[in-house]
C-alpha cells in the first residue's frame, strides 16, 4: 500500500511546529496558511506550498488542521474553496479547539461527500508540539482511529475517547479549563504571599511539594512570571475561548460551572486589560496590579 501524503491548514505558531515533525519522519506534505509568511516558512522547511484548503485537498490524502476558533475551521472545510471540494482527501484530522457541537456540525457537513472528520485537539503547548509530546485526544470510528494511530504518534501521546465527533472536544475543553483555572488560582495565593512577605520561589516549592501542587505552580510560574517574561506560549485570547466554549458546553448539558464562570470572568479582564495576543499567564499581572505588589523571583 503507498505512503499517504499529507497536508496540513493552519501551519503558524503550533501548526509549524507539528508539521515540522511531519516532515522530519520523512512524510509528503501540503501546506496551507493565510498569513504568507507561515507559508513561506512550512515551504522552505520542506511542504509543498497550496493556493488554497481546497488545493491542498486535490494533493493529499489526510489533511491536519491547526486553527484557532470554530468559525475558521467551518470556513476552511465547508467554505467555497474549502477542503469538501477537494478531490483526493477523505480524512480531516482537526487538531483545534472549537466545541463539541462545532465538531458534530463539521462531521455531518462532511459525511456525504465520504469525508470523515476525526476529532483531535490536542494539550501540551508549543514544547509538546515541538518534542512530540502532546496529548493528542480522539474521537472518531474506532477503525479510522487504528488506519491513523501510527501517524498521531508522530505528535504525542494518543486517546482514543469513543466514536463520536465531539467526545475529544469535551475532553480537551475540561483539560484547559483546569489549566486556566490553575492560573488563576496560583496567581491570587501567590499574590496574596507575597504581599505578606514571603518569598514567591519558596512558596512554589511548599506547593510543590504539598497538596496544593499543579500545573501553574510546576511550570508557569517558575518559567513565565518569576522571570517577568510572560510568554508561556498559549494566547489569552485562545484561553479565554476554549474556556467560554467550556462554560457554554456545561450550560447546554446542564452542569453548573460556577467556579469555572468566575475562570472565565479573569480571562474577560486580562483579555480587555492586555489583549488577546498577551501570554495567559498575563492573568497573574492582573491580580498584581490590583494588589500594589509583583510575584518575581
Amino acid at each position: 500500500m503507498a505512503e499517504p501524503v499529507y497536508g496540513f491548514v493552519g501551519v503558524g505558531r503550533m501548526g509549524s511546529l507539528m508539521s515540522g515533525r511531519l516532515l522530519a519522519a520523512g512524510h509528503t506534505l501540503w501546506a496551507f496558511d493565510s498569513a504568507p509568511a507561515a507559508l513561506a516558512a512550512a515551504t522552505a522547511a520542506g511542504a509543498h506550498g497550496a493556493a488554497s484548503p481546497r488545493a491542498v485537498a486535490d494533493a493529499a490524502d489526510v489533511v491536519f488542521l491547526s486553527l484557532p476558533t470554530p468559525d475558521i475551521v467551518q470556513a476552511v472545510a465547508l467554505g467555497p474553496d474549502g477542503l469538501v471540494h477537494g478531490q483526493r482527501a477523505k480524512r480531516i484530522v482537526d487538531f483545534s479547539t472549537i466545541g463539541p457541537r462545532m465538531a458534530s456540525h463539521v462531521a455531518a457537513a462532511l459525511a456525504p461527500h465520504e469525508i470523515v472528520y476525526v476529532d483531535a485537539p490536542v494539550s501540551g503547548g508549543l514544547a509538546g508540539a515541538r518534542d512530540g509530546t502532546l496529548a493528542v485526544m480522539v474521537s472518531c470510528a474506532r477503525a479510522v482511529f487504528e488506519e491513523l494511530e501510527r501517524v498521531l504518534a508522530t505528535f504525542g501521546k494518543v486517546f482514543h475517547l469513543g466514536e463520536g465527533a465531539g467526545q475529544a472536544q469535551t475532553m480537551k475543553l475540561a483539560n484547559n479549563l483546569l489549566s486556566a483555572a490553575a492560573v488563576a488560582l496560583t496567581s491570587e495565593v501567590m499574590v496574596m504571599g507575597v504581599k505578606a512577605g514571603l518569598d514567591p520561589r519558596t512558596m512554589l516549592d511548599v506547593i510543590n511539594a504539598g497538596s496544593g501542587r499543579n500545573s501553574a505552580a510546576q511550570d508557569k510560574f517558575p518559567k513565565a512570571i518569576l522571570p517577568g517574561t510572560f510568554d508561556f506560549g498559549f494566547h489569552t485570547g485562545l484561553s479565554y475561548k476554549d474556556v467560554r466554549l467550556c462554560i457554554d458546553e456545561a450550560e447546554h448539558l446542564g452542569v453548573p460551572m460556577v467556579v469555572g464562570a468566575a475562570v472565565r470572568e479573569m480571562l474577560a479582564v486580562t483579555n480587555a486589560m492586555y489583549g488577546p495576543e498577551s501570554d495567559f499567564t498575563s492573568l497573574c499581572r492582573v491580580i498584581e496590579s490590583w494588589a500594589g505588589v509583583t510575584v518575581r523571583g
